[in-house]
């Protein structure tokens, strides 16, 4: 029997998508604007969001639309991984440059992933999750690991179950294997073939509570795929 495997929470992932992104795209007034200077640093560092109040003056107020898009780091096909757009009234005016923060009246969170599936965050969820030990730093971490270390994301391709048909390369279903995100749960793999591609989890031994142990966690994945490798190939 397999237990299913640990994965974010909706919550979880648009806390994780926020922390790490660099622009952001603000609907209000009927004009869009692009905020391309976050830095990394959280909007919600300078967005207040306060639950709706009761009684309907909310479409007395400006609405709000603050659209964020993930974007993988590494050179996959179809690299948009996820959407998130924040949807509310504005209680104060809305300060491009961020010198004031500003206060939203939130209505929902809204996470679209890249083949359509749309799921909704409420406040309290929103406010509960955290974000990910490790999203601030995914996008080095998978550079670094595409860049510099290929022949190790070919190897992990021993752990993808059920294996895929033969060697990442000419000849084979998989024509190319690239690391496609890493959360505190595992490193996803995008497996690109000939007509599509699919994307596959390979989990950590268990999840990590910080960045610094994910050093030891990765080491170990590269462990286990080596020691897969020797199996399959002793002797009968």
């Amino acid at each position: 029997m397999h237990l299913p495997l640990p994965l974010p929470t909706d919550a979880e992932r648009v806390r994780s998508i926020l922390a790490a992104a660099h622009s952001m795209t603000v609907v209000t007034d009927g004009q869009r604007t692009e905020i391309r200077h976050l830095d990394g640093t959280d909007p919600l560092g300078r967005l207040h969001l306060h639950p709706a109040e009761p009684g309907g003056r909310a479409e007395h107020r400006p609405a709000i639309r603050m659209e964020f898009t993930d974007i993988a780091p590494t050179p996959v096909r179809d690299r948009v991984r996820t959407r998130v757009t924040l949807v509310g009234r504005l209680l104060t005016p809305f300060d491009e440059e961020g010198a004031d923060s500003t206060c939203v009246e939130f209505e929902r969170a809204v996470l679209e992933t890249a083949d359509g599936a749309r799921s909704y965050v409420g406040l309290d969820e929103l406010d509960a999750a955290h974000p990910d030990p490790l999203a601030s730093y995914e996008a080095g971490m998978l550079t670094h690991l595409l860049d510099d270390h290929a022949e190790l994301v070919t190897l992990l391709l021993r752990l993808v179950r059920p294996r895929p048909a033969g060697e990442a390369g000419a000849g084979s279903a998989v024509l190319r294997a690239l690391p496609l995100a890493m959360d505190r749960y595992g490193i996803i793999l995008r497996l690109e073939e000939r007509r599509g591609h699919r994307d596959v989890r390979i989990p950590f031994p268990s999840p990590l509570d910080d960045v610094e142990q994910s050093g030891a966690q990765i080491q170990a994945l590269f462990s286990a795929a080596r020691r897969s490798s020797h199996r399959n190939t002793l002797p009968a």
